[in-house]
């Protein structure tokens, strides 16, 4: 995700290669990041404090702790911490950090890698107005960004930060009915991929509701219908509600430590 970001942000135009550093304690990591983004990595944490002043923070949840306590001691009031760790809140991050630090939490999801990231983000009590603009105009360069206020970023966690697994897993089950009823694994798994990207691309450009326009290609008596009936004897429609709602409520957990 780090490396997503990094090259959204530098495709955008926000910063240069010479404006970026990152750091991973793995030198695999460490390479591809340089590879993929032309800016210098480190295996120290530290040195990404002492060189930059915007700070993602792209670790998993358990990590938290531990990187924030390996930059206390270099974190100064000009820093803006960006963290994308799952669950983490705004008060536990700035608790971890010195003085009255600037923090904003953002949910990004994995559609970042092509520039289709659908994200939210909630500023820490101490952030300025300009640090909030800072995050749009950064997350924007990678996708959508929403501001949104604290208390609803597990559900974003639970909705769009895992939902890119969700449409894998219904792009996997459409192919696999296609080739049941007979189409090559290639030819099937192209045409369900671009069936929800082109239904996906035409509810945001048009604004209709999702009902209207599945209404629109459900025809009295025909295979539409059908197909739906045997969605709904399935439970799909609740298994996609509750799988939301328990990846927000698994993301309140990991927040909690």
């Amino acid at each position: 995700m780090a490396t997503a970001l990094a090259r959204g942000f530098i495709h955008a135009g926000l910063v240069s290669t010479a404006d970026l550093i990152g750091s991973d304690p793995d030198g695999l990591a460490r390479t591809a990041f340089s590879r993929e983004t032309g800016a210098t990595s480190s295996a120290s944490n530290v040195d990404v404090i002492r060189r930059a002043t915007v700070i993602v923070l792209a670790v998993k949840p358990g990590q938290v702790d531990g990187v924030l306590g390996e930059i206390n001691s270099a974190w100064t009031p000009a820093h803006l911490l960006v963290s994308i760790a799952a669950g983490v809140t705004l008060t536990r991050l700035e608790s971890a950090l010195p003085g009255k630090a600037r923090v904003v939490r953002v949910m990004p999801n994995a559609p970042a890698f092509v520039g289709k990231s659908a994200s939210a983000y909630s500023p820490g009590t101490t952030c300025q107005p300009q640090d909030a603009e800072l995050t749009q105009r950064l997350f924007s360069s990678v996708g959508l960004a929403f501001a949104l206020r604290e208390s609803l970023l597990d559900a974003v966690t639970g909705l769009s930060g895992s939902g890119p697994a969700y449409a894998f897993l219904m792009i996997e089950a459409l192919s696999d009915g296609g080739v049941a009823a007979g189409l090559p694994r290639d030819v099937a798994t192209c045409l369900a991929a671009q069936t929800l990207l082109g239904s996906a691309t035409l509810l945001l450009e048009t604004g209709l509701h999702p009902g209207a326009l599945k209404d629109m290609v459900t025809s009295p008596g025909g295979t539409t219908i059908e197909g739906l009936r045997k969605l709904e004897e399935a439970g799909v429609r609740g298994a996609l509600i509750n799988a939301v709602v328990a990846a927000a409520e698994k993301s309140k957990m990991l927040g909690q430590g």
